[in-house]
């Protein structure tokens, strides 16, 4: 943090100075989310231009998507809410073979 400012960090790298806000930094440290592929909708992956060797993904998968992607809703089920969120196919920045082991850099 900045001596000056609490809300700002400097990061020196060489005889350079970058200031980042607070804010942007926990920003960047959300910016990417990953989660589980539940359903592929019917017109998913139909794309050649966009996906010519095929789906990125598929049903079951865990996917690295940006956090700002798709739309957020929540359904209520009798165990409690859960959170689900519609993306588009060429969202799917990456997938993973096992959640747990993705940490933020």
């Amino acid at each position: 943090m900045s001596e000056n400012n609490p809300h700002l960090e400097i990061e020196i790298e060489g005889d350079s100075q970058i200031v980042i806000a607070e804010s942007v930094r926990q920003r960047e440290e959300i910016a990417s989310i990953v989660g589980l592929v539940v359903k592929l909708g019917p017109q998913a992956y139909q794309d050649p231009d966009k996906f010519p060797y095929g789906p990125w993904c598929e049903e079951g998968d865990y996917i690295i998507m940006r956090s700002y992607s798709g739309t957020r809703f929540k359904i209520s089920t009798p165990e409690g809410d859960q959170e689900f969120r519609l993306i588009n196919d060429d969202t799917v920045e990456a997938v993973v073979a096992d959640p747990r082991v993705v940490t933020r850099l």
